[in-house]
């Protein structure tokens, strides 16, 4: 049994299933070191993979399309940015709004522009190709790990190395800290902390587009109504637990990967879907218990 989950092909399928997870919660852990609570990932990853599709199949570029992720997201971050710095709303109440509206956004937008309901699949949908590297490839199970995967991972794993560099050496990023720490130092400084809150906001919503991105036209060439699944608020979890910090964050976000992977897998062991489909957040409450209780040890 063990022989069929834990194969070469699943060593393959767990980045496809990491990147989103990753990338959505880089974004959020911007939000996080700049103090804005911010659980709105699902609907900026919601977005990005349809203006994904969007892009990519108007333009033949994958490229264009994770370029108009990327601004689908952003254009997200700032509405949440127009309802909650500006207009001074609740972050839980803005959150949930821009939730419920990329949700009934995209499927509108879906029957207004493909003129199709429920999901749209079509051949002129370009999408990302697999990256071979020859060395790295040929190494048993490492190879399939790291090689055969899209662009996006790539991105999204050099992004953990770059946010660790950005919060403890940048100036924005140190501003990013403060003001989630200590705002009132930073407006003493003659910085304004929701200037930079904003520009977390922003560079939250080009991650969580590209998450998108790799959902909708890398993993497949499709777009189906809210195919984010959940892995918004999975990211949430991954952003809570770590704290924001992106070494730790990409570690838990590989966990889930793994038994988002698995949960799809097990599938063949005839096992009920509904139970598959609760494993990812099965995972996510046993992480937190098991966090929690060594977080009581430490301060004990």
């Amino acid at each position: 049994m063990l022989d069929l989950l834990f194969d070469s092909s699943f060593a393959a399928s767990v980045p496809r299933f990491v990147t989103p997870i990753l990338l959505a919660a880089l974004g959020g852990a911007l939000c996080e070191r700049a103090g804005v609570f911010n659980i709105a990932l699902e609907g900026f990853m919601l977005v990005g993979a349809f203006a994904a599709v969007l892009g990519a199949y108007f333009s033949g570029s994958p490229y264009a399309g994770a370029l108009a992720a990327m601004l689908a997201g952003i254009a997200m971050g700032l509405v949440f940015a127009e309802f909650n710095l500006r207009r001074g709303g609740d972050p839980i109440v803005v959150s949930i709004a821009v939730n419920i509206l990329a949700a009934g956004l995209t499927a509108f937008l879906l029957r207004a522009v493909f003129h199709v309901t429920g999901a749209f699949n079509d051949p002129a949908i370009a999408g990302f190709e697999p990256i071979h590297i020859p060395l790295i490839g040929s190494i048993p199970v490492v190879g399939r790990l790291l090689s055969g995967q899209s662009i996006l991972f790539y991105v999204a794993v050099l992004a953990v190395r770059v946010l660790h560099i950005f919060f403890a050496r940048h100036r924005l990023g140190l501003r990013m800290r403060a003001a989630g720490e200590n705002p009132a130092a930073l407006q003493a400084g003659g910085v304004n902390p929701r200037g930079v809150q904003l520009w977390a906001l922003i560079g939250c919503g080009a991650l969580c587009g590209l998450a998108g991105a790799q959902l909708s036209i890398a993993n497949v060439n499709l777009f189906v109504e809210n195919m984010s699944a959940g892995r918004g608020w999975i990211a949430v979890v991954a952003v809570l637990l770590s704290r924001g910090r992106p070494l730790p964050l990409f570690l838990i976000a590989v966990v889930f990967g793994v038994v988002d992977s698995l949960s799809f897998r097990v599938q063949g062991f005839g096992l009920p879907q509904q139970f598959t489909d609760m494993m990812p957040y099965l995972a996510t409450l046993v992480v937190l218990v098991g966090l929690s209780w060594w977080r009581r040890r430490q301060t004990a």
